[in-house]
């Protein structure tokens, strides 16, 4: 509209959500959690139970796998100038990649079967596994720049 003021989000200082950059990052977040997705659905698949405990591994493995990468893509896309992609790596492919909610859903079914201390152990191993991988994650990436 001619002589129309541009007006911005109250939660965003000058990008509204129809402005063409905005919908090209939403396009590579879209894009890049299907990617994730699918990355997890095929470790998921690919990775046995243990026997006795009964431990999902495939999602303890994509959280601790992604935990890592996100640790040195943080740093990384810093130190080597693309933080462009950050949305599409981070927040989608990594954010698709791991997951929370069947983390979630994983210890609670364990829990109600009875297995509360295959559940706590799962819990567990999920937490400190993936901070140590987001750490070592950091850690590696820091020192490949020196």
């Amino acid at each position: 509209m001619p002589g129309a003021r541009h007006v911005s989000s109250l939660t965003m200082g000058t990008a509204r959500a129809t402005d063409a950059g905005m919908m090209l990052t939403l396009f590579q977040v879209a894009l890049g959690g299907a990617i994730g997705a699918c990355l997890r659905f095929g470790v998921v698949l690919a990775m046995p139970r243990l026997p006795g405990p009964g431990l999902p591994l495939g999602v303890l493995s994509v959280n601790v796998l992604g935990s890592f990468l996100m640790g040195a893509v943080m740093i990384l896309s810093v130190q080597r100038g693309f933080e462009h992609l950050n949305p599409f790596l981070m927040i989608g492919i990594l954010g698709g990649f791991t997951t929370f909610s069947t983390f979630s859903l994983e210890a609670f079914l364990l829990f109600e079967r009875g297995r509360i201390l295959a559940a706590g152990t799962y819990v567990g191993l999920n937490v400190v596994l993936s901070l140590t991988a987001l750490a070592l994650g950091v850690w590696l990436a820091r020192g490949l720049s020196t």
